[in-house]
C-alpha cells in the first residue's frame, strides 16, 4: 500500500450533475465488469491510469465476478491511498452472491440492506456514493423498494439511489410513491444507450428527464466493442468476443453479427469510421462515446477497459465532444437511419418558439 497519498487532478475532465442531484460526476466513468474481479491483469494500472486521466467515477455491483468485483477495486483503491472524498464510488444491489436462500437477492428491504452492507464489506468502505437497483423487482411492494433504500440513506451508507434497467413507467412509480412518502426518489438510471440502442434512453425516458431531470449512467456505448470498428473486417483472436466465446451474451453478439441485421450494421460502421478518420481525424470509438456523450441527458458514460492504453484511447473522446457540430450530427443520423421518433402533438405546435414538448 503507498504511503503518500494520491490527489486528484481533474485535468480536462468535463463534470456533469447526476441527475438532478448536487453530485457532480465526470462524464466518463469506469465500470468494473469486465475490468475486475480477474477477467484481465493489471486492474491497478488500469484504475490508476483513469484517475491519473481525471476518471473518479467508478462503478461495480455485488454481480459483477460474483462479489470478486467489489474486492479487488476495494483492495486497489486502498493500495493506491486516494483520499475517499475525492472518489465516486458505485454498486448495484439485486442479484447477490449467494442465491441459494429466497431473501439473498430482489429488492426486499431485507436484500438491499444486508446486501448493501456485504458489498460496504467486500468493497471495504463506510459507504458508496451511489447505490443503484440492478434491476426492477416486481415480486416486491415498491414502497418497500424505495423505503429501503431512503433507510441506506439516512443511516449514511449511500448518498442517492438510482435504477438500472427499469422501464419509464417502473421509475415514474417509484417517484410517484417516494413523492407522496416525502422520500428520496432514483436520481439516475443506468442503461444500455449506444448508436444502434437508442430507443429506451432517448423516447422512452423523455417524459422522466422532463419531469424529474433523471440522467443516465450508460454503460454498453461501444455496444460491446462492435462500434471500435474492430469488427468491420471479422472477429480478431484478441477480441472479446473471442476470449468470452462461452458467455451467452458474447455467443449471441457474433450469432447476430453473422445475420443480415448484422451485416447492416456493419456496412453503418464502416461509413462512421470513414466520417471519423477523415472529417474529425479521431476513432471510431472516440466518435461512438462523444456521441451518447453530446446527450444533455447523459450524466457519465461508463467506459470498460482491459488495459491503460484502452482508457487513454477512450478518453479521447472528450476532444471529439465539442467538435460534433449539427452538421457532423445529421450526417451521422443520416448514416444510422434509427432516430426514435419523438412523441406525438397531434398537430398541435409550440406557442413559444424553439421550446419543445413536455415529454
Amino acid at each position: 500500500m503507498s504511503t503518500e497519498e494520491l490527489k486528484y487532478d481533474p485535468k480536462n475532465m468535463v463534470f456533469r450533475r447526476l441527475g438532478n442531484s448536487g453530485l457532480r460526476v465526470p462524464l466518463f466513468s469506469l465500470g468494473g465488469w469486465l475490468t475486475l474481479g480477474g477477467t484481465v491483469t493489471g486492474v491497478k494500472d488500469i484504475i490508476k491510469t483513469a484517475f491519473d486521466a481525471g476518471i473518479n467515477m467508478f462503478d461495480t455491483a455485488e454481480r459483477y465476478a460474483n462479489g470478486k468485483s467489489e474486492l479487488e477495486m476495494g483492495r486497489v483503491l486502498r493500495e493506491l491511498n486516494i483520499r475517499r472524498s475525492d472518489l465516486i464510488i458505485s454498486t448495484k444491489i439485486f442479484f447477490g452472491t449467494d442465491t441459494s436462500g429466497p431473501n439473498s437477492t430482489g429488492l426486499s428491504r431485507k436484500h438491499i440492506i444486508e446486501g448493501t452492507r456485504a458489498s460496504l464489506a467486500r468493497l471495504g468502505l463506510d459507504y458508496v456514493d451511489v447505490l443503484f437497483a440492478h434491476r426492477p423487482d416486481p415480486t416486491v411492494p415498491i414502497e418497500e423498494t424505495v423505503r429501503a433504500f431512503n433507510f441506506l440513506i439516512d443511516q449514511g451508507l449511500t448518498f442517492y439511489w438510482a435504477t438500472s434497467e427499469w422501464s419509464a413507467r417502473e421509475i415514474e412509480e417509484a417517484h410517484q410513491v417516494a413523492g407522496r412518502l416525502g422520500l428520496a426518489g432514483p436520481v439516475a438510471e443506468q442503461c444500455q444507450h449506444h448508436m444502434f440502442h437508442r430507443e429506451r434512453p432517448e423516447a422512452e425516458y423523455a417524459p422522466l428527464y422532463a419531469r424529474y431531470g433523471m440522467g443516465t449512467t450508460t454503460w454498453s456505448s461501444l455496444a460491446s466493442g462492435l462500434l471500435t470498428g474492430k469488427y468491420n473486417d471479422g472477429i480478431p483472436e484478441e477480441s472479446r468476443f473471442n476470449k468470452h466465446s462461452e458467455d451467452s451474451k458474447f455467443k449471441k453478439a457474433v450469432q447476430e453479427l453473422e445475420s443480415p441485421e448484422g451485416k447492416e450494421k456493419i456496412r453503418k460502421i464502416r461509413e462512421l469510421t470513414k466520417l471519423a478518420n477523415e472529417e474529425l481525424q479521431t476513432t471510431p470509438a472516440a466518435l461512438a462515446l462523444a456521441w451518447v456523450a453530446a446527450s444533455p441527458n447523459t450524466s457519465t458514460v461508463i467506459l470498460g477497459a482491459s488495459s491503460p492504453e484502452q482508457v487513454l484511447e477512450n478518453l479521447k473522446a472528450l476532444e471529439v465532444l465539442p467538435r460534433l457540430t449539427p452538421e457532423i450530427m445529421e450526417k451521422i443520423e443520416a448514416i444510422l437511419g434509427n432516430k426514435p421518433a419523438g412523441p406525438q402533438t397531434f398537430v398541435r405546435t409550440a406557442l413559444d418558439g424553439g421550446r419543445k414538448a413536455f415529454y
